[in-house]
């Protein structure tokens, strides 16, 4: 372990510390040593301290070095905590584990071994997600990791369709990496054509399908509800409450107006999507009457006070940690709560009493916040808008709400004017990525995808939003409470070097000096507005971004371009709000319901536990929504569309469409009879012997060859011309890599 100047024996102690032993440092203390942390441990100060950063500027540049969470580490090294899951066995029989989350630019992740454990509970087993603290082996070998607890067992049954051919019965698995297994008569049970089952592999063969025996039939595909059920399955999502929580919940009565302030009168309103079934947050402005601050506002967010229903150590609490967040679907919602919670006690309906957490913020003309309060109040909401009626009213519409919702519609957006002008002066980054939304048909197949309008009304509960979460930090903090907050890393170095090459290809520099900010993504989105590497650029810069995440310490969140932030504003659908209520009920002093003692030990496990849980959401929703798709696009093979290049690998391209926003792929192998070379730095791929170039972002019009709706997959063969690169400016062949000889080539595509 290096020693500090101070630990040296019979040496005078030395102001900087070499690049070896900061190395060494951080090697010593992964995911813990800042900048801060290691001129405290080398004595380092005044002066110094620049030396000290031109070492780490230096190591970063030369990739010994990588940022995560505001901690140095090296490229390879893991979180103290994190989720794992156990993917084999290694001689001894021991269990070997992977990290869920694995940069790919950081190669092949380290070798992780499970240590025996002999706590309580059941025993991991192949396959399942754990979470696990690390340690890191001596002299660089095999990390160890400890069991915390098991998220989510592998399940015992995979699941399939049953299908019946001339070679005879199969399933056909839901899971695209699993092959097609066969059924014998007798395994067949009461399953009938089409139905959804559980199976078990009774006997694997060399060759062939392996066979499997039903075990029980979970529904028919002919269910409108069926496509999102396989992504519950697959994933693991909880979906059925437990009657314990059923009964806590049924058996809950509304909160008493005793112990709260009473803002009844205060005409608050809601203003949701026009189909929302619970209303978490209320928003109210007015002018602020203080001569001191003229022009200014105060503007006061209520949000639904869950903390008083679901208590800690409950049957309530215990499954919404479990699942972490609520689960959204085309076809259905899957809530973090039972609905006598979320969309009946906790729901801020209009003209009806409810219990809520406020906070009152002063913001001056400028859009800046002067200080805030935290209340526990009992509301009652005046109005319930959609963001189309509150445009409309915000638009100088009549949308019929009495006289005193009028005028606090109009004030609220004179409010919402100022807090614009202090987000313009944050200058957070602002990429356009369209979000598009799939409704469905009564029998649960696609109707249409729609891009919604990006309202006004959108971004003012947007940002009135964000300045509730950033009060929630700033007096947790202050109070010195234990929180869980949102967090969003800087870039990666190679992420970051990547973009560089991408932008120097289309003339175009980011900065490599000084501390990146969001400002300087920004005018590199504003020189591309309008052009014809607009949406490129777009999408390059979200995919060099790192995933936000909830972590108990902070470092800021990059992309909104604040120093604190936290969840608070909606706890009916994310537990990592509902912490955040309870830590600021027990700090203010506000009543039952705070966040327990010696939760500060326990909050780096349940912060991993609950953004693993936000990713399967993602990944379920994503899952789901191309199934649907590829159902609906099924009877349509051999049809032509237009779309966009969304994604280039060494494997081929993946082809969005503009008619519906599907993803397919094209198979590199079917590009022709050129032999494409993948160029990493222009995110494209490149003939060797002609100079054709399909990149990243290009508009292209591909025809649709196959689709398979149950594993939600498109294959394209692509029908446009890449454009065509200089001799000078094509990759050179990847060592090691050479045109097949013999054989037939692929058949050149059609051209347009």
């Amino acid at each position: 372990m290096a020693k500090g100047p101070r630990e040296r024996k019979g040496k005078e102690p030395r102001p900087v510390p070499s690049r070896d032993e900061v190395l060494a440092f951080i090697a010593d203390h992964p995911g813990k040593a800042g900048k801060r942390e290691i001129a405290r441990a080398f004595g380092i100060k005044g002066n110094d301290k620049v030396a000290l950063k031109a070492i780490l500027r230096d190591l970063s540049s030369e990739g010994a070095v990588e940022q995560r969470r505001g901690r140095l580490t090296r490229p390879g090294d893991l979180p103290s905590v994190t989720v794992l899951e156990i993917s084999g066995r290694d001689r001894d029989g021991e269990f070997l584990a992977v990290p869920t989350e694995w940069p790919t630019e950081e190669g092949d992740p380290p070798r992780i071994v499970l240590a025996r454990g002999r706590g309580p509970g059941p025993a991991p087993g192949l396959g399942d997600r754990v979470l696990a603290r690390i340690t890191p082996g001596s002299d660089g070998g095999d990390f160890t990791a400890r069991v915390i607890k098991v998220l989510a067992r592998r399940p015992s049954s995979l699941y399939g369709v049953l299908r019946h051919t001339p070679a005879g019965a199969q399933i056909e698995p839901v899971d695209r990496k699993q092959r097609v297994l066969s059924i014998a008569p007798d395994q067949i049970k009461d399953a009938r054509e089409g139905d959804l089952v559980a199976v078990r592999v009774t006997r694997a063969t060399g060759r062939g399908p392996d066979r499997a025996a039903i075990e029980n039939v979970i529904g028919s595909m002919r269910d409108e509800k069926a496509v999102s059920l396989i992504a519950l399955l697959a994933h693991g999502i909880p979906h059925d409450f437990p009657s314990a929580a059923l009964k806590e919940a049924e058996e809950a009565k509304p909160a008493p107006l005793r112990g709260r302030e009473d803002w009844r009168e205060l005409p608050l309103v809601t203003i949701d999507p026009a189909d929302a079934k619970d209303h978490d947050d209320a928003v109210h402005a007015e002018a602020d009457g203080d001569e001191k601050n003229p022009g200014g506002f105060i503007v006061t967010v209520a949000i639904a006070d869950v903390s008083w229903y679901v208590r800690p150590g409950s049957a309530l609490d215990r499954e919404a940690l479990k699942r972490g967040n609520s689960v959204y679907f085309p076809d259905r919602v899957v809530p973090m709560l039972p609905e006598r919670i979320s969309n009946d006690l906790c729901s801020l309906r209009e003209q009806e009493d409810r219990p809520a957490l406020a906070v009152r913020m002063v913001f001056g003309a400028d859009g800046r916040k002067r200080s805030h309060r935290f209340h526990r109040i009992m509301m009652r909401s005046a109005a319930k808008l959609s963001y189309q009626k509150a445009q409309q009213a915000f638009d100088g519409g009549d949308i019929g709400v009495e006289a005193p919702v009028r005028a606090a519609l109009s004030i609220l957006w004179q409010g919402y004017l100022a807090l614009r002008r202090g987000r313009e002066g944050r200058d957070p980054l602002e990429l356009d990525i369209p979000e598009r939304r799939v409704l469905l048909k009564p029998d649960g197949t696609i109707d249409r995808i729609v891009v919604p309008e990006r309202l006004e009304s959108h971004r003012l509960i947007e940002e009135f939003m964000i300045q509730a979460n950033v009060a929630a930090a700033e007096t947790l903090e202050e109070k010195r409470s234990p929180l869980v907050y949102r967090i969003h890393d800087t870039p990666s170095m190679a992420k970051l070097e990547a973009l560089r090459d991408f932008l120097k290809s289309i003339d175009l520099t980011l900065p490599r000096s000084g501390n990146l900010r969001p400002a300087q993504f920004n005018r590199i989105l504003e020189r591309v507005r309008d052009s014809e590497h607009e949406r490129l650029v777009h999408e390059v810069v979200l995919r060099s971004q790192a995933q936000a995440e909830y972590h108990p310490e902070n470092i800021g969140h990059f992309g909104l371009n604040l120093r604190r932030y936290a969840h608070f504003t909606s706890p009916i659908r994310r537990y990592a709000d509902l912490i955040v209520h309870r830590a600021l009920v027990r700090a203010l002093k506000l009543g039952a319901g705070g966040l327990q003692d010696g939760m500060e030990t326990a909050l780096p496990e349940i912060a991993a536990q609950i953004s693993a849980a936000e990713r399967r959401a993602m990944a379920a929703e994503r899952d789901t929504i191309d199934r649907l798709v590829a159902r609906w696009l099924a009877d349509r093979v051999g049809a032509t569309f237009r779309g966009r290049i969304s994604g280039v690998t060494r494997a081929g391209l993946f082809v969005k469409l503009d008619e519906t926003g599907a993803d397919g792929f094209v198979p590199m192998a079917t590009l022709g009879s050129d032999y494409f070379v993948y160029d990493e730095a222009r995110h494209a791929v490149v003939g060797r012997a002609t100079g054709e170039m399909h990149r990243l972002g290009d508009t292209v019009e591909v025809k649709l060859v196959e689709a398979a709706p149950l594993a939600g997959a498109l294959r394209f063969e692509l029908l446009t011309e890449g454009r065509v690169l200089p001799r000078k400016d094509r990759p050179r062949e990847e060592p090691g890599r050479r045109k097949p000889k013999g054989g037939r080539p692929p058949a050149k595509r059609g051209r347009r």
